[in-house]
């Protein structure tokens, strides 16, 4: 009982320290390729500073006014971590990190004057990828194979919901398509010797972050996902515009409207399973005699005019349905 409760102490302890040492880093969070500066808090240098930032336990930029040294260590021909891309403010010691990578991800801290640490700074590296509904869109490990005893997991939004696991060592491939109301339903794809994931004909729902973890490694990965359901497009008057529905070919049993206006107009209606097309000419005739429709969904609009700029919407209906905006501006010849 006493082991127990002497473990119970240590362990509170333990935990006291975390959050006031967590309680006081800065957080920052970048994308891939952006650049990102670690602030010293400082205006200007003393004559006898000494400034210091490490990565991990490797130390990369030094100031020593004294000694008039001014130096970053990223040139290391063995490691290409930081290659050419540190940048130290002679002024304040504020340090740059430009075309920032995945592997730059971690805890960076400030020594300043003295040995111990003045400011601590973490650093998550996300990959933004913009997608459009109906799009399909693949989240790569970056590994050209898996190692004998990787698991690997990914996961999404905040709550962390796993949606597929690579289990390496028993070639297992399991994903978990039913959660969230179903709304990776006969989405996702596992790629077995790489691990990466694709989304398939991903709509607003699945936008967000995804998150991959290796269990036993140390290579976390996040990727922000933002998905459009409107397009803009810019077309000049007189010309002719197509809204593709990005389709090669659909199922007999798909019916495809397409609406225009705040009022949603019906101006054309594909019912594939009849093989039948029907356009309409629209609100005050407008569309007469300018509209196409083809077997895969796509909508083209000749001899455009002002009165043709607007909102257009793609529905295509099947086993579920599918939603596509058009923004259509219309200048003068």
């Amino acid at each position: 009982m006493r082991k127990m409760f002497l473990r119970l102490v240590l362990l509170c302890l333990c935990l006291w320290r975390l959050d006031g040492v967590f309680g006081d880093v800065e957080v920052k969070s970048v994308k891939e390729g952006d650049s990102v500066t670690l602030n010293s808090d400082l205006t200007e240098m003393k004559n006898d500073d000494v400034i210091q930032w490490k990565f991990v336990n490797t130390l990369i930029a030094e100031i020593n006014v004294t000694a008039n040294s001014f130096t970053v260590y990223d040139d290391d021909e063995f490691d290409e971590t930081f290659r050419d891309r540190l940048k130290l403010d002679n002024q304040t010691g504020s340090l740059t990190i430009t075309n920032i990578r995945i592997g730059n991800a971690g805890y960076y801290r400030l020594y300043y004057n003295s040995n111990s640490v003045s400011k601590i700074f973490l650093i998550t590296v996300f990959v933004g990828i913009s997608a459009k509904e109906g799009d399909s869109i693949t989240l790569n490990t970056d590994f050209i194979y898996m190692m004998e005893f990787d698991v690997i997991q990914w996961k999404f939004g905040d709550e962390d919901t796993l949606l597929a696991v690579v289990n390496e060592m028993d070639d297992g491939t399991a994903v978990h398509d039913d959660v969230l109301d179903g709304r990776f339903r006969d989405r996702l794809k596992m790629h077995k010797k790489t691990g990466s994931l694709t989304i398939t004909d991903v709509t607003t729902k699945h936008a967000g972050v995804y998150k991959l973890q290796i269990i036993g490694r140390n290579y976390p990965k996040t990727f922000r996902v933002s998905v459009s359901d409107e397009v803009k497009v810019s077309v000049k008057e007189g010309d002719s515009v197509a809204l593709k529905t990005g389709l090669t070919e659909i199922k007999d049993q798909i019916i495809c409207l397409w609406t225009f206006g705040p009022n949603k107009s019906l101006i054309a209606k594909l019912n594939r399973k009849l093989r039948e097309i029907f356009l309409y000419s629209g609100p005050d005739g407008r569309f007469r005699d300018r509209l196409n429709l083809d077997q895969t969904g796509s909508l083209t609009i000749t001899n455009i005019t002002t009165e043709h700029a607007g909102l257009y919407e793609r529905t295509i209906s099947g086993n579920r349905e599918i939603r596509y905006r058009f923004s259509v501006s219309v200048s003068g010849i």
